[in-house]
């Protein structure tokens, strides 16, 4: 299988791929991504270079999002000043359910950011789904603490506030990487 950048042109395709996942979570009895995302969101961090698709073949298997740039409002400012990467929109197709693919997707995620001189991979996950937070804690992220409040866009509860993280490493994940080199990070400091 082989990762690379994602284009513009896969838009539609992760739109859709969202939808699939949502549909698989409504199944679950979870809300996660119950709302649809905004295409011109996703199209701009297309453009950005931080979306990154798993092709086997023709097929997208799997897709993740790995950005420098930390959601506001989660991380504390001495989080902040750690050299940090985090992981969004982390998603495997249906039929590739059951062969690691996300976790290899995460392994991928971990030595990118260690190549880019991160000490270390975080992410928020949906707080209510409980079963994405023992899956990302037998990834080896350690739970950090939950976030229930200042959501920017409507003023609620936040919805995905589980922060979660685990030290930048190099990985042998198995896949073809077609990546251009990271970006190597800038010191907070």
């Amino acid at each position: 299988m082989i990762i690379a950048p994602a284009e513009p042109h896969d838009l539609a395709k992760l739109l859709a791929f969202r939808e699939e996942a949502a549909a698989w979570l409504r199944a679950l009895g979870s809300d996660q991504w119950s709302r649809p995302y905004p295409a011109d969101k996703l199209l701009a961090t297309i453009e950005a270079g931080t979306v990154f698709m798993l092709r086997d073949g023709h097929t997208t298997a799997g897709t993740i999002t790995l950005t420098p740039d930390a959601e506001d409002g989660l991380w504390t400012d001495a989080e902040l000043s750690e050299p940090s990467m985090f992981v969004n929109k982390l998603t495997v197709a249906r039929e590739y359910a059951g062969q690691n693919l996300g976790g290899r997707l995460l392994d991928w995620a971990g030595d990118r950011a260690y190549h880019a001189g991160a000490e270390w991979l975080r992410l928020d996950a949906w707080t209510t789904n409980e079963g994405l937070q023992r899956y990302y804690l037998e990834q080896g992220f350690t739970h950090v603490r939950t976030v229930r409040e200042g959501n920017a866009v409507n003023g609620g509860p936040r919805v995905s506030g589980w922060l979660a993280q685990r030290p930048a490493r190099t990985a042998d994940h198995g896949f073809t990487d077609r990546t251009p080199a990271p970006t190597r990070l800038r010191s907070a400091a």
